[in-house]
């Protein structure tokens, strides 16, 4: 089943924020949705998750599917432990055993087990995103929405996260749309790379990314140097 956003509008009042936007995906793809900030990326998730509704136009593909949400703050419950904080997520979903039996999974995957029984206060920034990361996956949904998850995170830390979602990706294949405005990040996260117009938003192009993960880690590697530079020659028009 295809996921289709046909000529879609949106506004608040008296601010266009989409216009006429259209796109067509198959599941389990990796999509990055790169633009400037302010230029209607998170109202699009919003959109798709079925949270807002738009003005007009058609959204299809979505409402048959379960959806799981990571934002950029990583939302953790304080009070509650890592394994906790993602046990909260799958208790109307599955029963006791199997819910251990996927947090251990998880943690596993980002590699966590060892600081299951920590609170957030314990972890660093880092290690608070894959806890994120990890419950975002544990949660059986089909369609996984991600706003800008990485974002102000220096260069080292966002490099190993990336590592970390690919990883689980890899393991566990979802459909993801990925909303950032670093065109490196796109380059290393997406199978393809749809670059937004300021607001309103519209499509300005796709860029498809042949290059499979596991050869992605350099990132001056040429075919990817050459993927960058036609994104930003999308960005900059």
């Amino acid at each position: 089943m295809a996921f289709v956003l046909d000529k879609i509008n949106k506004g608040f009042g008296g601010l266009e924020v989409i216009k006429d936007l259209s796109m067509q995906e198959e599941e389990n793809r990796i999509v990055c949705i790169l633009g400037p900030s302010g230029a209607g990326k998170t109202t699009l998730l919003n959109l798709m998750s079925g949270v807002m509704k738009a003005d007009s136009g058609q959204i299809s593909g979505f409402s048959g599917h379960s959806i799981s949400y990571l934002f950029q703050e990583t939302r953790l419950l304080p009070w509650k432990t890592v394994r906790e904080n993602i046990d909260f997520v799958l208790k109307d979903k599955l029963p006791r055993h199997q819910r251990e039996q996927t947090i251990a999974r998880y943690l596993e995957m980002v590699e966590l087990s060892p600081f299951a029984s920590y609170y957030p206060a314990r972890l660093s920034g880092g290690m608070k995103q894959r806890v994120s990361i990890a419950r975002a996956f544990a949660y059986p949904a089909d369609v996984l929405l991600m706003d800008e998850p990485f974002k102000g995170l220096d260069t080292q830390l966002k490099m190993s996260l990336i590592k970390s979602f690919i990883r689980l990706w890899t393991l566990d294949r979802r459909s993801v749309f990925f909303v950032t405005h670093d065109i490196q990040e796109a380059v290393l996260i997406g199978h393809l790379v749809y670059v937004l117009t300021d607001r309103p938003a519209s499509i300005k192009g796709r860029i498809i990314n042949p290059v499979p993960h596991e050869q992605r880690d350099d990132s001056n590697a040429p075919e990817l140097q050459s993927i960058e530079q036609a994104i930003y020659q999308l960005v900059t028009l």
